[in-house]
């Protein structure tokens, strides 16, 4: 999705903070009556966003997304007599590798003939079904910056960003404003945005072999060591759109906005095939009475280079008092000239509730037609290749392919493109906490249905199905801010040596009676380059021979990444007793490639997991509490929240695989977490130290294993160079034992990333830190601290990659 365009009142907009998390299910497709163990499209996503104030007139934005996707998707369209999805095992779950060619046979209408396994023709069966394949997880992450400058009667925004994914990158840049007349009652706005995007994608290892790619011609790249296919190219969006907004009354605010959007360039999608029967006139014995045989292909789907589209978007909002409450209405109009036109209607209630609480219920209905190009399939009378042959020898003379001029210049069978309709409903739980602390809840169930078309005419059922959407948010607006910065007046010395280095987690303990704090962090730690066993660097050869405790060794990782964001929520009931809860959202991307002197491997290539980790639930209690020294005791609790049972595409296998222990999203277990913190600040100086650990208290997880445990040690130094800055020093001993067992399930090994005992070790690292308290009067007492964690040294179990090194982003506020 490329980044859009949005319109709204600035008499909306403050100051502030937001945190969401998000998940999409899709519920399982109709394959009548054949069963898939393929689990359906799931996406994780999680958003952070502030706006601040830098001067009177100028405001910064900042916003940092990320969507982690995996499961099943259709790939193609085909009659169920096809057998696309037909299972391959005995106990009749489909495998890994769908059928994208194979026999056809028709009637003299064309029409789909079924056939059994005796060659018997049973009659016409017209039936459709989506052809399914699974993928391996995979991650988007988008960047957003933003700058306002705000006059007496105007406003000028630019704005610019990127969306990063291993086969799509895109940057963009944005610049806008609005004009206000009649006391700011009405308002008018603009803005223009151009989007460059790079495709890079790998096909599909498992169904290259079957695909054509004659319709992507030079975007096709091959790569002779290692098979693979890629399709590369780029596409260009340029997009503008004007917008009217007016306060009608005390009660009423209408909004309208006119949109344009050009793209050019590949607008196709490089994993979608369209099913192609050709009909040979020289098989035609193959035939059933009276009717046709043809061999189906599967070819890349082609879309037009080009693509015009226009929308009209129109809200009113109406304040309704004897509800106390205010009813939402929207309208919008799309229209492109692929042939798609489409319209949106939405209906929600904002319905306050005593003690702060609001509900507030949603409706949307959306119609689209069809795009003139979108068919489930396509029948060619004519060969896919004409082979001719020497009639002595038999060698192959000449091979002539299919005439892609008798096929459609554009042709898709995305369901997207397809005639349907799509009916919501959902409701959002809202709490308000003095003073601008708000915490929200979402449920939402989708309904995509050919049915609900307007007017009808929309796709058959095989493309319905449904899904669910789940989110929560925590949003801190300018009012809860100021708040906290009158509190903080005076204070800020207190502040900035209660900071202890940004990767410290528990270090800081409210003292309060009443107290809230919300913090977030972000850590980034990378590991690539050489493997290790122990403390040196091990060589293919010996990883060959040790590496995969007596299997065959293949592949080795080349680079490791994992990201890991968490919110921390802190309350304080007494001065001696702090409780916290700490939701975390984790993605982690790892590299493969092959060891030198092993038996090749085509299918060694990037993995990414994501998604929601382990819930941690702490409670910290106050020791010893001197002027100058703190002590405090952490008892944690993990929650086994992350999941441990992400499998991944193998080769040509007829399942999946669990992927590599280090790519799952957490224990599994239920785990143990004590701490004992000691802090001291004096004049300019501060100091710590911090022992800890993770004690697991399950002997295995769900999935047959369990992660070691784990010891850690702090100690460190801060100066504060002026009365909001300060820097850090630290020295850190970690130690992790080995996996506890092994996954009880198929786990397909290909190097030492696949063995238990190839896990843990001990470390040693050096850190270096800053932090701050931001020098705004309207963010009094928001800190943010970085640090840096560079290894000294690793003496590793087994094989493993070398640590690169660690950065830790927090921010953090108290209330």
């Amino acid at each position: 999705m490329l980044p859009g365009l949005a319109v709204t009142s600035r008499a909306d907009e403050g100051d502030g903070f937001a945190f969401q998390y998000g998940e999409y299910q899709e519920g399982k497709r109709d394959l009548d009556g054949i069963h898939s163990d393929f689990h359906p499209i799931r996406v994780d996503s999680l958003s952070a966003s502030g706006k601040l104030t830098l001067t009177d007139r100028l405001r910064l934005g900042v916003a940092y997304a990320q969507d982690t996707w995996s499961g099943a998707t259709p790939i193609a369209t085909a009659p169920l007599v096809f057998g696309g999805n037909h299972p391959t095992k005995p106990d009749g779950v489909s495998g890994a590798t769908p059928y994208i060619e194979g026999d056809l046979f028709l009637d003299g209408q064309l029409r789909p003939v079924r056939r059994n396994s005796l060659g018997e023709f049973l009659g016409v069966d017209t039936r459709l079904v989506h052809t399914l394949s699974s993928a391996s997880p995979e991650a988007r992450r988008q960047m957003d910056l933003s700058l306002e400058f705000e006059g007496d009667d105007f406003a000028l925004r630019a704005g610019g960003g990127s969306s990063l994914e291993k086969d799509y990158e895109a940057g963009y840049g944005s610049l806008g404003g609005t004009l206000d007349f009649a006391q700011k009652r009405t308002s008018l706005s603009f803005d223009a945005s151009y989007t460059r995007a790079d495709v890079d994608a790998l096909l599909d290892h498992d169904a290259v072999p079957y695909i054509d790619v004659t319709s992507a011609g030079s975007r096709i790249h091959n790569s002779p060591g290692s098979g693979e296919r890629r399709l590369r190219d780029e596409r260009t969006d340029w997009a503008l759109q004007a917008g009217l907004h007016q306060v009608l009354t005390k009660d009423a605010f209408f909004s309208t906005s006119l949109g344009f959007t050009r793209s050019q360039g590949y607008l196709a999608n490089p994993y979608k095939v369209v099913e192609v029967g050709f009909i040979d006139p020289e098989q035609q014995f193959l035939a059933p009475p009276g009717g046709f045989y043809a061999q189906v292909h599967a070819l890349l789907e082609r879309r037009p280079s080009s693509r015009s589209q226009w929308v009209w978007d129109t809200r009113f909002v109406q304040y309704l008092a004897p509800l106390d409450a205010s009813l939402h209405l929207g309208y919008r109009y799309f229209r492109d000239d692929w042939g798609i036109g489409a319209h949106t209607f939405e209906l929600s209630l904002a319905q306050p509730l005593p003690r702060g609480w609001t509900v507030t219920p949603r409706f949307r209905y959306y119609s689209q037609d069809a795009a003139r190009f979108y068919t489930p399939y396509l029948l060619t009378p004519q060969a896919y290749q004409t082979v001719v042959s020497d009639p002595d020898t038999g060698d192959i003379i000449s091979i002539t392919p299919f005439d892609p001029r008798r096929l459609p210049a554009s042709y898709s069978s995305d369901q997207r493109l397809s005639g349907f309709g799509a009916l919501s409903a959902g409701v959002t739980l809202d709490k308000l906490l003095d003073p601008g602390v708000r915490l929200s809840a979402s449920f939402e169930y989708y309904r995509h249905d050919g049915g609900l078309k307007l007017g009808g005419g929309g796709e058959s059922s095989f493309a319905d199905y449904d899904a669910y959407l789940v989110g929560a948010s925590i949003t801190l607006d300018s009012n809860a801010l100021t708040e906290f910065g009158r509190a903080a007046e005076g204070h800020e010395e207190h502040l900035l040596h209660a900071a202890a280095p940004a990767g410290v987690m528990l270090a800081h303990m409210l003292t309060r009676p009443g107290a809230f704090m919300v913090a977030y962090e972000s850590w980034w730690s990378s590991a690539r380059g050489d493997l290790l066993r122990g403390s040196r660097s091990a060589s293919d050869a010996e990883v060959l021979a040790l590496g995969c405790e007596g299997a065959p060794c293949r592949t080795a990782p080349s680079s490791m990444e994992m990201h890991m964001h968490m919110l921390e929520l802190m309350y304080a009931p007494t001065d001696w007793l702090n409780l916290m809860l700490m939701p975390q959202f984790v993605d982690n991307d790892m590299d493969l490639r092959p060891l030198q002197g092993a038996v090749p491997d085509l299918h060694a290539h990037d993995h990414a997991t994501g998604g929601v980790g382990d819930i941690g639930m702490y409670a910290l209690f106050k020791l010893l509490d001197l002027e100058t020294q703190h002590v405090h005791f952490g008892l944690g609790l993990s929650a086994p929240t992350g999941a441990v049972d992400i499998r991944e595409r193998r080769e040509h296998q007829q399942d999946q695989g669990f992927t590599h222990y280090m790519m799952q999203l957490g224990s599994g277990t239920w785990d143990l977490m004590p701490s004992l913190t000691y802090t001291g600040a004096l004049a300019q100086f501060s100091w710590g130290a911090q022992v800890g650990g993770v004690t697991r208290l399950e002997h295995a997880n769900e999935s047959g294993y369990a992660l070691g445990d784990v010891f850690q040690a702090s100690i460190w130094g801060g100066w504060s160079a002026t009365h909001w800055l300060s820097f850090t020093l630290r020295g850190t001993y970690g130690m992790q034992r080995a996996i506890q067992g092994r996954y009880d399930a198929l786990h397909t090994t290909s190097g030492p990333q696949d063995f238990p005992g190839n896990y843990g070790g001990q470390y040693w690292d050096l850190g270096i830190g800053a932090s701050a308290l931001l020098p705004f009067r309207s963010l009094s007492g928001n800190r943010v601290g970085v640090e840096w964690l560079q290894p000294l040294l690793d003496d590793q179990n087994g094989f493993q990659l070398q640590r690169r090194g660690t950065l830790v982003l927090r921010w953090s506020i108290e209330l």
